[in-house]
């Protein structure tokens, strides 16, 4: 009996119930969302007309990231991604700051996704979206989500086909009503160089969140049917997909208003790619970004709740959190208890406000969360590995090189979250002893 085996044996195991197209659904239903409906703005404010090279600089790296996720997942498919890849590749500790790395991350991406749905509902409302707005609607939608994320993974992936058709087909028409209208730059205006450097690679940092999403499918590598097979070919058609959107819909916005008024779009909360159809009066283009970028963050938040909980599942079955978390429905489908639990903490950030702010900061603990996922997929035997190990030895060097470019009380923040979160590993051992 192998290490999967004994480790299913020793606790309930949920069912596989996601094939190929729910897979990749559930990767674009995770991608498709606050990054090209608001941060993509944001990144653009910050690196200027060379984002378009900086999505794909951080395709380039989420790509490194995902393959070497999918041959984790493949080798290892239960649930909770690089917190168990740890326990089995690297020391528990590690692994501990793995879980912990992405419980804070992705709750800080899924609450961003819940105040970005709330200023493009306001946006499309024509109601100012302040502060004392935009935070009971996030709130509101993030208990709505976590009520669809309890009822189990089948009939979520149901309603994140939808969202993700809805989603795709506002943003390729978007694409291409905005380059029908565009200008295209000198190819050195496009290109970073000298003292923009820093900024280039501070929105690729951002960007590269936006990516992220792919590691959705190996978080839930214990419910995905022929792992070894499905989950490497999700990532790969994933991704491509999304980075060919991502470098249209950037090129249409800043090849149309300019990176500088496309990035002032993002501030105080607002709906960027709506206020660039706005601008170009494009006919019912507005109307349908709306729309679109509703449904997207509505995906988002779906798929992240659902990731957040099987990694909380995962940290109660072997202790590191309170054992309540490993709780199954009685169908087996649904770590009911987890779910609940991260939809309360989610909900609890969107009071931050403040999509920037939530945004850098699941830049730099994700950033973190890959490095661990590129060490552990080097860790690997020979005999389990899928692909050259230059694949993870470039998205390490890449995470790391990323991570320390978001502003600097960021990622001071983030280092203490992660002590903070070992002083608990280790008491939490202790007792356990």
């Amino acid at each position: 009996m192998d290490f999967v085996d004994r480790f299913v044996s020793a606790h309930p195991a949920l069912r596989r119930q996601v094939g190929l197209t729910g897979a990749v659904l559930m990767g674009l239903g995770s991608i498709l969302g606050t990054g090209v409906f608001v941060s993509l703005a944001t990144a653009a404010g910050i690196a200027g007309t060379p984002v378009i090279a900086a999505c794909v600089a951080a395709g380039a790296l989420a790509g490194c990231n995902g393959l070497s996720a999918a041959e984790l997942a493949a080798a290892h498919p239960v649930s909770g991604g690089t917190y168990e890849y740890g326990q089995r590749f690297l020391t528990p500790p590690v692994a501990f700051t793995a879980g912990w790395l992405f419980l804070l991350a992705k709750s800080a991406s899924a609450a961003t996704a819940a105040l970005g749905f709330a200023a493009y509902l306001l946006h499309a409302c024509h109601a100012e979206p302040t502060y004392a707005l935009r935070v009971p609607v996030a709130a509101g939608v993030t208990g709505l989500m976590t009520a669809l994320t309890v009822a189990g993974v089948k009939r979520s992936n149901a309603a994140n086909g939808l969202i993700v058709g809805v989603t795709v087909a506002s943003l390729v028409v978007f694409a291409a009503a905005a380059l029908r209208r565009a200008t295209v730059p000198s190819v050195a205006a496009l290109l970073p160089a000298g003292a923009g450097m820093p900024a280039f690679l501070h929105g690729a940092a951002l960007l590269f969140v936006a990516y992220t999403g792919y590691g959705r499918v190996a978080t839930l590598g214990e419910e995905v049917h022929d792992p070894r097979r499905t989950i490497p070919r999700a990532m790969v058609v994933t991704l491509a997909l999304t980075a060919a959107l991502y470098v249209a819909v950037a090129a249409g916005a800043v090849f149309t208003v300019g990176a500088g008024a496309f990035g002032g779009m993002a501030s105080s909360g607002g709906a960027p790619l709506t206020g660039v159809a706005e601008a170009l009066k494009l006919p019912g283009a507005a109307w349908l970004l709306a729309a679109g970028a509703m449904t997207a963050m509505l995906g988002v938040l779906l798929n992240l709740l659902l990731g957040l909980s099987r990694v909380l599942l995962a940290m109660a079955r072997r202790g590191d959190m309170p054992h309540g978390a490993a709780r199954l429905n009685a169908g087996r489908t649904t770590p009911y208890v987890a779910v609940v639990t991260m939809g309360a903490v989610v909900a609890g950030l969107t009071l931050l406000g403040d999509v920037k702010t939530a945004w850098s900061f699941s830049a730099f603990m994700v950033l973190i969360y890959y490095a661990l996922t590129n060490i552990a997929a080097l860790r690997l035997p020979r005999e389990l590995r899928l692909f050259p190990q230059v694949v993870p030895a470039a998205g390490l060097a890449g995470c790391l090189g990323l991570a320390f470019w978001v502003d600097a009380g960021v990622w001071m923040t983030g280092l203490g979250l992660i002590v903070l979160g070992l002083g608990w590993h280790a008491v939490a051992r202790r007792a356990a002893r």
